[in-house]
Order: C-alpha cells, then sequence, then structure tokens
C-alpha cells in the first residue's frame, strides 16, 4: 500500500519544544505519526513547524512546501504567537487560516486543528496583563472553531480540561508541554484520526519515555533560553502590553470591563463575517 503522508504545520508547540530527544525535539506530532503507520499501511512524516512562526508564515511559507507533498493529512496548529505581537489582528489570523484550511481541503487532505490556552494564564501573569491576552486567545479559538467546523475539520478542544492544571504535564517554561503533555495532544490526535478511520496503527503510549527534567535543569533553561524566549517577545509585545493592562485597570476603575469583552466579539463576528461565503467544501 502507498503511504500515509503526514504534514504538521505550526509553531514550537508542533515543533516539539518540551519534548526533546537527544539533541532535537519530537512532540506531539511525531508521536502521533508513529500511530498513524502500521504494516499494512507505513506512514511518510514531515514537521514543517518551527519557533516562532505565526498565521502568515503558516499561509506563505509552510502551506505552499507542505501542499506540494500532497499529504493525506496535514495538522494546522498555530495563533498563539499572533496573540503575543503589538500586530495582533483578528481579521489578518481569521483570513490566513480561511485561506490554508480551503488549501488542504481543495486537495482533499484530511485536516487536524485545534485551539489552545491563553498563554497569559500559563504564565500565571497579573490580572491586568493576562486578561487582553486570555482575550486575544479566546478570539483565536472563537475563528479556529468556525473555520474547522467550515472545512470540515477534526478539532481538538485543548484550550480547555485537567490537562491545563496538571504541572505534570508541562515544560519549565510553562508555555510549552513536557514529554508527558506532548503525548497526551497526541493521542488524543490519534483518537480523532482512528474515529475518522485515518489512523490504523497503535495509539502513542500515555507513559513518558525519558524521565522529567530535573528542577535544577529546569530552572537552568528558564535562567538561559527562557530568559531569551521572554526578551524576544517584549520587544514589540511589552510596550502594547503594557497600555492594554492600563485601558484594563480604567475600565475596571470605571465598572465597564465587560465593554472590552464586547468590543472584542464584535472584532471576532466582523473577522468571520468578511470571509467568503463560497460553497462549503465536502466533509472529510
Amino acid at each position: 500500500m502507498s503511504p500515509l503522508r503526514f504534514v504538521a504545520l505550526g509553531d514550537s508547540l508542533t515543533e516539539g519544544v518540551g519534548d526533546p530527544v537527544g539533541d532535537t525535539w519530537r512532540g506531539w506530532a511525531a508521536l502521533l505519526a508513529e500511530g498513524l503507520a502500521s504494516a499494512e499501511a507505513p506512514a511518510e512524516f514531515t514537521n514543517l513547524a518551527f519557533s516562532g512562526a505565526q498565521t502568515r508564515e503558516v499561509l506563505e511559507r509552510q502551506t505552499p512546501e507542505a501542499l506540494a507533498l500532497r499529504p493525506d493529512v496535514a495538522s494546522v496548529v498555530i495563533g498563539v504567537n499572533d496573540t503575543l505581537r503589538c500586530t495582533f489582528d483578528i481579521h489578518a489570523v481569521a483570513a490566513r487560516l480561511d485561506k490554508v484550511y480551503a488549501a488542504f481541503r481543495a486537495q482533499d487532505t484530511v485536516l487536524l486543528t485545534a485551539c489552545l490556552p491563553d498563554p497569559g494564564a500559563m504564565l500565571r501573569l497579573p490580572g491586568a496583563l493576562a486578561r487582553p491576552l486570555a482575550r486575544r486567545q479566546r478570539a483565536v479559538n472563537t475563528v479556529v472553531h468556525a473555520l474547522s467546523e467550515r472545512y470540515g475539520a477534526l478539532h481538538l478542544h485543548a484550550a480547555e480540561g485537567d490537562w491545563i492544571s496538571d504541572r505534570s504535564m508541562w515544560s519549565a517554561d510553562r508555555l510549552h508541554p513536557g514529554e508527558r503533555g506532548h503525548r497526551a495532544l497526541a493521542r488524543r490526535c490519534h483518537a480523532l484520526l482512528a474515529e475518522a478511520g485515518v489512523a490504523s496503527g497503535t495509539a502513542p503510549s500515555a507513559e513518558p519515555g525519558f524521565p522529567p527534567p530535573t528542577r535544577k535543569a529546569g530552572l537552568w533553561w528558564l535562567a538561559t533560553a527562557g530568559t531569551a524566549w521572554v526578551a524576544r517577545r517584549s520587544t514589540d509585545l511589552l510596550p502594547q502590553l503594557l497600555t492594554l493592562a492600563a485601558a484594563e485597570v480604567r475600565h475596571k476603575a470605571r465598572g465597564t470591563s465587560a465593554r472590552l469583552d464586547l468590543s472584542a466579539s464584535h472584532a471576532v463576528a466582523s473577522a468571520l463575517a468578511a470571509l467568503s461565503v463560497a460553497e462549503q467544501p465536502d466533509a472529510a
């Protein structure tokens, strides 16, 4: 039988950050790929995700390369980095994801998507700083939900659940899953694909194959690579985030905080309404 071709698109989560194997990252997508293969049907896996990617990079760089591979299954898990930039625009995010999803469905590719937790909560930021990020992530998740339904994608609801509060699921940076968390994501995606008749192999094991990093190793990571990560993200996000936090404080003092949520909801509705309402593609 011809091999099942699986291509993964996205950012550091799909790249595998938090699940080191030797000198490289593995991650949930690679673990899932192992569960897509069987003795009768091998699998070919290509991971195009890279750290820091936003929806623009997925649309302009990763999607053309993925389409050229003619994948049977494509995962598109993206959006958190968009929320961490001063250029965040839910209209642009929605338009880009709409083009990406449509391109894969036009090739009859099985599309796998996911919504994700908001980074402010994961980092345990103070309320005035966390709420703007949470509002942005909810907006992205709402768009992903709507477009996943429109294009018949297999969608993983990963923005909520016990796994978020389970510390054993997460790496030292609190933003990326550790090996146990990556395995949990891989197993949940495998279940979706198996139910759709796509995954014929054995689901990935839930138990880590490597001991978790020591507390010392985690602190060292935070002091080196983790600090560099925060510095890169703070260059353009921090000034705007402080402005957004000031707005949160003002509205809370006036008792008008609901206006911020209402404005965000209107922006999401406007972004979705602006998309093409062409005939929906057939379900996978």
